[in-house]
């Protein structure tokens, strides 16, 4: 595990007057990430590799290490790609190893007569009344096109991304519950502003969530974030743009993720606890509200 340059601040990073670190070579630049030589905060560009126990070292601290100097931490290498899977968190494991197992689930279990897509997927009318599973509004952020593996590929890798900085500044519970909210946000806005009729699958509106909620919390502490907007810029772009994606449920975990960033972002474990009570809350009753809009009436109208 990484070093935090907040280790020795016990005031935390959220408390009156605590500066974000920034990097010495990049004044500026905030950097979360603490050498474990010099304990000087150290950015990406500026990590030299790591020990064999994964902390971070810096080019500094690589530099004396080369040149035989004491006091360095021992000898550095480049992570790679077991390294980075050695040390992605638990919670991102059981995601995305839940969401590649299903999909392996859709492409195999029909060949037993058992269509997991459709059982798993949300469309308005399944919140409705005529037909009442809400549990799809779930479920279908757990499964993805079996026709195009691009889509599982692109929403693990950004949760993969988003997700190892969102677990080191929130934690796995407060995680855990900002994604799988996000996801019934995604379909909540799905059940308002789309065909009834037409399904959705996909874990793109848990990942927006994650988008905005990493945007908020990291701008809270000074991150410099326009490189983040500018990537959520270009994906929203993106939603509009191409065909057969359901822009309505990006919107929705967006917006779900943008209202609790606030509360989880917070040290008090009773206001982190009492927005996701709310936010919840607030889902079930956009839920109950939308599905009274789709009657029997409304729906063959």
């Amino acid at each position: 595990m990484s070093s935090s340059p907040y280790d020795d601040d016990p005031r935390g990073p959220d408390a009156p007057g605590a500066a974000a670190p920034q990097c010495p070579r990049h004044p500026g630049r905030v950097a979360f990430v603490a050498c474990v030589g010099c304990r000087r905060p150290t950015c990406l560009e500026c990590q030299a590799g790591t020990t064999a126990d994964g902390r971070a070292v810096c080019v500094d601290c690589a530099a004396d290490i080369a040149q035989g100097r004491d006091g360095g931490p021992g000898p550095t290498r480049r992570p790679g790609a077991g390294e980075l899977l050695r040390t992605t968190p638990p919670v991102l494991a059981v995601l995305i190893g839940l969401n590649v197992v299903l999909y392996a689930g859709q492409w195999l279990l029909p060949f037993a007569g058992v269509d997991l897509t459709s059982l798993g997927w949300y469309a308005g009318l399944h919140t409705s009344h005529v037909l009442f599973e809400p549990w799809r509004m779930l479920t279908s952020g757990f499964l993805h096109l079996p026709a195009n593996p691009l889509h599982l590929l692109l929403n693990m890798a950004a949760l993969w991304m988003l997700g190892r900085e969102l677990v080191r500044m929130l934690g796995t519970p407060r995680f855990l519950a900002l994604y799988l909210l996000c996801a019934v946000g995604g379909s909540v806005a799905v059940l308002w502003f789309s065909d009834p009729f037409v399904p959705v699958v996909g874990a793109s509106g848990a990942v927006y969530g994650l988008f905005a909620a990493l945007l908020f919390t990291a701008r809270r502490r000074g991150a410099d974030v326009r490189s983040l907007a500018v990537v959520l810029a270009l994906n929203l772009v993106a939603s509009f743009a191409i065909p057969d994606i359901s822009w309505q449920g990006h919107l929705g975990g967006l917006a779900t993720g943008a209202a609790l960033a606030p509360a989880l972002r917070s040290r008090s474990r009773g206001v982190a606890v009492a927005g996701m009570l709310a936010t919840a809350a607030a889902l079930a009753l956009l839920t109950w509200l939308g599905a009274d809009r789709l009657t029997p009436a409304a729906i063959l109208g």
